[in-house]
């Protein structure tokens, strides 16, 4: 059977592109800010460009972080994408304002620490051995758009509700977190939806923990 993934629509993010690379690794994509579709789909992409503030007041009107719980409770797979990966967090700070993330993994998102901002195009990956999302694509890079990251992990090994998380780093100026595996919850810094055949490799290894 075709695993569905709802691509969640709620304003920010290139959801054109995640639908097209969804469709593209074989899965039905629907692009949907429906809670019970984003609920009951096999996978829930959540994409994400701009400003931290700006997409938690999006995601707050879909009921994003409801919707997130939800699917993670029930052990349903969502894959967040740049500023969707971001919003995983619990606070961004953006011109000395911080915001609420949604709080699944502790930490804070903040500038990057480069001389030049924002960090825009091709950069390396530090995969840990163990993982899926990166798995043949190791060496490959990936593009990236952004001013701000978390450049610290905080989370315990023994906090982790199931397997210890696997982190990947990269590093632009200052090291940062470029994803997160984390049970059901799978989230990258960069853009898998234009990083070319590595990104849509990254994309077919999450497609296949759906089915």
């Amino acid at each position: 059977m075709t695993p569905t993934v709802a691509v969640l629509d709620y304003g920010f993010g290139n959801v054109r592109s995640a639908v097209r690379a969804a469709e593209h690794v074989g899965t039905q994509a629907i692009l949907s800010s429906d809670f019970d579709t984003c609920l009951n789909a096999d996978g829930l992409i959540i994409p994400g460009v701009g400003a931290f503030a700006a997409c938690m007041q999006g995601i707050d009107k879909v009921r994003g972080g409801s919707l997130v719980d939800a699917r993670l409770i029930a052990n349903r797979p969502i894959l967040g994408i740049c500023v969707g990966m971001q919003i995983m967090f619990a606070q961004g700070i953006e011109h000395e304002i911080r915001t609420s993330g949604l709080a699944q993994w502790p930490g804070v998102v903040d500038r990057l620490v480069s001389p030049i901002v924002p960090h825009m195009g091709w950069n390396s990956v530090t995969p840990p051995a163990e993982s899926m999302l990166f798995a043949g694509v190791e060496s490959e890079w990936f593009y990236f758009v952004h001013s701000y990251a978390a450049q610290e992990w905080v989370l315990s090994d023994t906090d982790a509700y199931q397997r210890p998380p696997r982190v990947t780093w990269s590093e632009y100026g200052t090291p940062f977190i470029a994803a997160v595996e984390n049970g059901p919850l799978s989230a990258v810094q960069f853009h898998p939806e234009k990083s070319g055949d590595a990104g849509l490799t990254l994309i077919n290894n999450w497609a296949r923990t759906l089915v």
